[in-house]
């Protein structure tokens, strides 16, 4: 005769399971990327909670934002970030790249040079939207005329930032006319 078996153990595991999915949620924030520790993070719009994760996690400094202005009462997203910068002490700046032209003008890129050359502004947040090419472009700026990267290592970064789809040949021939861009 076989053993009736309890159902105690799989409502264990089942609760387990469970809390650590609640667990990874709670403290995961969408596409974040470290490029470097410390100075540049990359992500998608913070919501709620992660900023203040990455406030206590990574000691941000400042949060700049690429999103030109027509998109700043997409989802009430602005309001509660200018609120939170303010009630926490964390720099705001604003480079509005718009989405369907991406790649950032020789002002936009000087300008982001200027804020991360400024050691009261590291680290960086820099974000958009999901899979934000934008954002993208101005990693490639940094990391190719602040930190010397070659093409390979920079385009193999900011493929990271855009889920690794393949680069257009617009988006190589950019990164790669950055060095000869002084």
């Amino acid at each position: 005769m076989k053993k009736k078996q309890s159902p105690i153990g799989l409502i264990i595991v089942l609760l387990v399971t469970a809390a650590a999915i609640l667990l990874f949620k709670h403290f995961y924030i969408n596409d974040l990327n470290i490029i470097r520790a410390g100075v540049l993070l990359t992500s998608d719009q913070p919501k709620g909670m992660d900023y203040t994760r990455l406030l206590y996690k990574y000691h941000l400094a400042t949060i700049v934002n690429v999103r030109s202005h027509s998109e700043h009462r997409e989802r009430n997203w602005y309001n509660e970030e200018i609120i939170w910068v303010r009630n926490n002490g964390v720099n705001y700046l604003e480079l509005p790249i718009k989405r369907e032209k991406y790649f950032p003008d020789k002002q936009t890129r000087e300008q982001f040079l200027a804020i991360m050359a400024d050691k009261n502004n590291l680290p960086v947040l820099l974000h958009g939207t999901e899979d934000d090419e934008r954002v993208a472009m101005l990693v490639a700026v940094w990391l190719r005329k602040s930190q010397g990267y070659s093409l390979e290592k920079t385009l193999k970064t900011i493929k990271k930032i855009i889920d690794d789809r393949e680069l257009t040949n617009a988006e190589i021939e950019f990164v790669g006319d950055l060095k000869k861009d002084n």
